[in-house]
Parts: structure tokens; C-alpha cells; sequence
């Protein structure tokens, strides 16, 4: 039994080295792009996050279109691509009467279809496929170091600014009516997000990278009432759907990204229904207030 277990749960990564780094570089990305997510949950900016994903698509593809399958300068590319989509959705929001999930939005639009015509001039239906859905298997040591380098950011940056960051989420017309740190915080915050979203583009794509950062998010929201709770659940979840995510893809041959992707929204799924704040709780309580 035991050596069973080892075969199915520790082999895949004791044997092979790309397992190891995949698993590696998922984890690091859970670390860095979990508490993020939960911060844009609170700010009931969920799918805004899904809209920036695809923001990058444009920059990155511009790379590609230039140097290949080269890491930074598609990293690059997606970072000046995510920026601009992100402080444009602002500004049309601040400067016209959209508002910003609508100008996002249509920013999002225009750059997934202007991502996906730039890498149709270079590229094979392979190169879109590992630009849209990723390649976390195929993880090499520079890009592991640039999803280090984010993850060391990302976590310093909250170290630093938490509490700016959880006012502006939670309250951010108290935050600008006492400190003038309000609207900095909402633009850090914005950074980060880009950041990990293009962090998460080297291993799962622009299309599902939103899925690491947002799901265990959600799913932690059932299951805590507190912020750093929360936070620290949703790195837990992240780093077990990453693991589970990479034993299907390897026994199953699975396609690693969406196998990550799924294991997260099968502990979302267990979270909705069976977390203290799910559907059986929040029945259960409902039930008993009518009969007292």
C-alpha cells in the first residue's frame, strides 16, 4: 500500500525533473497570486481580474512576434500591455460616465482579439495554444526566476502595504477620507494584479493564469470570515490544487494548466456546498431561526 502511494504521489516528482519544476513554479505562483485574488474578490473586481488576464495578450504576443517564444520580452510586452489596459479602464471610468468593469470590458476585447491576430502573422495553432492555455511542464530555470522574482515582490509589497490594501478594499471612501495613501493603494494593488497575472501567464497562459489566482480565493471565502484567514486558506488551496493538478496531468495525461485549474474548482465546488458558510450551513441555520 505504501509503495502504491509513493508510485502515485511522491514518483512523478522524484523521477522527473520537469515535474519538479513545474510543481515548483505552481507553488510559487500560489504563494504570490492566491492573496492577491482574495483582494480582488473583496473588491468585487473578480471578473476585472479575468479582463487583465487577457490584457497582456497583446503585449506578449508583440514579443513573441519579435523574439519568438522568448521570456522576457513577452514578459515584458505583457506587463507595458497589462499596465496600460488597466490605467486606461481607470481613466475612462474617472473621465467619462462608463463605468470601470464596462470599460475593462471592452479593453479586454479589443486585446484578446488584437493578441490572438499578432500571433496568427508568426505563428502556428501550437504557439497561440501555449500563449492562451500555457505550458507549466515545459518550465525552464529563467522562467522560474522570474516567477520568483514576483512572488518575492508580490509578498514584500503586501508586507508593506497590507493594511492600505485591506481599507481600500473593504472601505475605500473611509480610506481616502482619513489618509491620503487611497488612491497610491488602489494603483499598487492594480500593479500586483498585473504582476501576478503575467507570472501566471508563463505557466498556465493568459487564459487560465485568473484561475489560480481567483478560485481558492472563492473557495476560502466559504470557509473564513477574517482577511489574513482567508489569505492563508487560499494559498493552502492554491498549493494542493497545483500538487493534485499535476498528479492528473502526469497518470491521466491530462493538459497540465486546465488540470490545476479544474482541482481548484473541485475544492471550490466542495467549499460551496460544504464550507461553514456554504449552501448545507447557511440552510441548516435558516431552517433552525424559522423553527425557534
Amino acid at each position: 500500500m505504501i509503495a502504491l502511494l509513493h508510485e502515485i504521489l511522491i514518483q512523478p516528482f522524484a523521477e522527473f525533473a520537469f515535474m519538479r519544476r513545474a510543481l515548483l513554479g505552481s507553488l510559487l505562483l500560489a504563494l504570490s497570486a492566491c492573496p492577491v485574488g482574495v483582494f480582488l474578490m473583496l473588491r468585487g473586481m473578480s471578473l476585472a481580474g479575468d479582463a487583465m488576464a487577457h490584457a497582456i495578450l497583446p503585449g506578449a504576443a508583440a514579443g513573441f512576434l519579435l523574439y519568438g517564444l522568448e521570456i522576457l520580452p513577452m514578459t515584458v510586452g505583457g506587463l507595458i500591455a497589462g499596465a496600460l489596459v488597466a490605467l486606461g479602464a481607470g481613466a475612462v471610468s474617472r473621465l467619462t460616465i462608463q463605468k470601470e468593469d464596462a470599460s475593462m470590458a471592452a479593453f479586454y476585447l479589443i486585446s484578446l482579439a488584437l493578441g490572438v491576430c499578432l500571433i496568427s502573422l508568426r505563428g502556428s495553432s501550437v504557439d497561440l495554444s501555449n500563449v492562451l492555455f500555457g505550458a507549466v511542464l515545459a518550465l525552464n530555470d529563467e522562467a522560474l526566476r522570474l516567477i520568483s522574482g514576483i512572488c518575492a515582490t508580490t509578498l514584500i509589497a503586501l508586507a508593506v502595504f497590507w493594511r492600505a490594501l485591506a481599507a481600500d478594499s473593504l472601505d475605500p471612501l473611509f480610506l481616502r477620507s482619513v489618509s491620503k495613501i487611497g488612491a497610491p493603494a488602489h494603483f499598487i494593488f492594480l500593479g500586483l494584479a498585473v504582476l501576478n497575472m503575467v507570472g501566471g501567464f508563463q505557466a498556465l497562459g493568459t487564459l487560465l493564469s485568473v484561475g489560480l489566482m481567483m478560485l481558492p480565493a472563492a473557495a476560502a471565502r466559504f470557509w473564513a470570515s477574517r482577511l489574513f484567514p482567508m489569505a492563508a486558506l487560499a494559498v493552502g488551496i492554491g498549493m494542493v490544487s497545483s500538487y493534485a493538478g499535476l498528479l492528473l496531468s502526469y497518470h491521466l495525461e491530462w493538459p497540465s494548466g486546465p488540470a490545476i485549474v479544474l482541482s481548484a474548482g473541485a475544492v471550490y465546488l466542495l467549499s460551496l456546498i460544504a464550507g461553514p458558510r456554504g449552501l448545507i450551513s447557511t440552510h441548516l441555520r435558516a431552517r433552525s431561526h424559522r423553527s425557534a
